[in-house]
C-alpha cells in the first residue's frame, strides 16, 4: 500500500520551489537584454540544496531566485550542473532549517506504477498531477540522461520541469522535464 495523493502533496509541496533564472543575452541590434525563465525544484536537506533541471537555469552567469511555498524569495547559488543529465544544484541560505524530500530509488520502477508530479506549471504555484509510469529507460536518441527516461502520462507542463516525481511511498523517484 502507499499514501494518498492529499498525504503526498502535503508533505511535498512544502519543500517544492519555484525557481526563476534570468540571464543576460544580445538582442537583434547587439543591445545586452535580460531573459527570464522559470522552473519547478525541491529541497533535497533543511540546509538549502535543492536539485532541479540544467536547463532551468542554462546561460552564461545565471541570476537563480527560488521562491518557497510560503512565498518568501532567496538568491540561490549555483553549486554544481551536469549539462549531460540535465540537472543543477543549487543552494539557497535561509535563517531556518527548511522542509526536504527523500530520495527514492528508480531502478525497480515497473510499468503502470502510480506516481505524483509536482511543480509550479507557468508559474502558478504548487500543483500535484497524477499517473502511471508508462515506460522505464526511454531512449529518445538523444545520448545522456535523455536516454534513461522515465516516462509517464502525469501531466507535465512548462514550468514543472526541475519538480519532483514521486512513488506512492512520497520518494522522489526522478526529476521532471517539461
Amino acid at each position: 500500500m502507499g499514501l494518498s495523493n492529499i498525504d503526498i502533496y502535503t508533505r511535498a509541496n512544502q519543500a517544492t520551489v519555484n525557481i526563476t533564472s534570468t540571464v543576460l543575452k544580445r538582442g537583434w541590434f547587439l543591445e545586452v537584454m535580460p531573459s527570464e525563465a522559470s522552473g519547478s525544484g525541491f529541497l533535497i536537506d533543511p540546509e538549502g540544496r535543492i536539485l532541479t533541471n540544467h536547463h532551468v537555469i542554462r546561460g552564461n552567469a545565471p541570476q537563480v531566485e527560488v521562491t518557497l511555498s510560503d512565498k518568501s524569495r532567496y538568491k540561490a547559488d549555483v553549486l554544481a550542473v551536469d549539462e549531460a543529465n540535465d540537472l543543477a544544484l543549487l543552494r539557497i541560505h535561509a535563517d531556518r532549517d527548511l522542509p526536504s524530500l527523500a530520495l527514492g530509488q528508480s531502478d525497480n520502477l515497473q510499468v503502470g506504477q502510480k506516481v505524483l508530479a509536482i511543480g509550479n506549471p507557468f508559474g502558478l504555484g504548487g500543483t500535484v498531477t497524477s499517473g502511471i509510469v508508462s515506460a522505464v529507460y526511454r531512449n529518445t536518441g538523444q545520448g545522456g540522461a535523455y536516454d534513461r527516461y522515465i516516462q509517464t502520462d502525469a501531466a507535465i507542463n512548462r514550468g514543472n520541469s526541475g519538480g519532483p516525481l514521486f512513488d506512492m511511498q512520497g520518494n522522489v523517484i526522478g526529476i521532471n522535464n517539461a
